[in-house]
């Protein structure tokens, strides 16, 4: 019994400091991304969604609100699109597909067809969150910057496309939306399948259960 606890414990805080680490990782792609590559992408939750494929709903929302709270205690700021990234992560809670379960010696055709469902999932998942964060990215970004009289205070990648949008006269609010779209099409499908991965190396990695009951 002793034994069993100690295990669990050494389980839980390997947990927690995978997600501390998460959110680092998430923090520094992102800022690596945007400052040195200057791609006009986000990917500012890959790690979020790696967890979250690995661990469950509360550690994946735990490295969300994470991956804002560093950075809004340096600039002393709130970030509103944690709720982007908490939406995300109850999407993938919702339509993650299981792991693929391979016999030894199965007959290739079978292997096939357990990748190819599991990519065929990955990419309704994909598609899920691809529009959800645009719209839900689009709604805060217009409640914020109209009714919080909240401006950005840098450069943000959906900027790229929302000046040829204004001078369409399109509503604010749709500039807000379908300015994101062109970027999470891409930004997304990275987040998702890159995560996915990663998370199925850290279970290679761990070969450990992790705890989700408690969490």
């Amino acid at each position: 019994m002793i034994l069993m606890t100690l295990n669990r414990s050494r389980k839980v805080i390997t947990l927690v400091v995978l997600c501390v680490l998460a959110a680092v990782m998430n923090i520094f792609l992102s800022i690596f991304i945007k400052n040195f590559l200057m791609f006009p992408l986000f990917l500012d939750t890959v790690f979020t969604a790696a967890i979250t494929f690995t661990a469950g709903l509360i550690p994946g929302i735990s490295v969300a609100v994470l991956s804002v709270l560093i950075p809004g205690i340096y600039y002393k700021s709130v970030n509103f699109f944690v709720l982007c990234s908490i939406t995300e992560v109850l999407l993938i809670c919702a339509f993650k597909p299981p792991a693929p379960v391979i016999p030894d010696f199965a007959p290739k055709e079978k292997v096939i067809a357990s990748y190819a469902g599991v990519a065929a999932k990955l990419m309704l998942l994909y598609i899920f969150c691809a529009i959800a964060i645009s719209v839900l990215g689009g709604v805060i970004d217009y409640v914020s910057q109209l009714f919080l009289n909240r401006q950005p205070y840098h450069y943000s990648p959906e900027d790229t496309f929302k000046l040829g949008l204004i001078m369409n006269n399109l509503p604010v609010l749709a500039v807000s939306i379908l300015s994101r779209i062109p970027i999470n099409i891409v930004d997304r499908f990275i987040v998702i399948f890159g995560g996915y991965f990663i998370s199925r190396g850290l279970a290679k990695l761990g070969k450990t259960q992790w705890p989700r009951a408690q969490w």
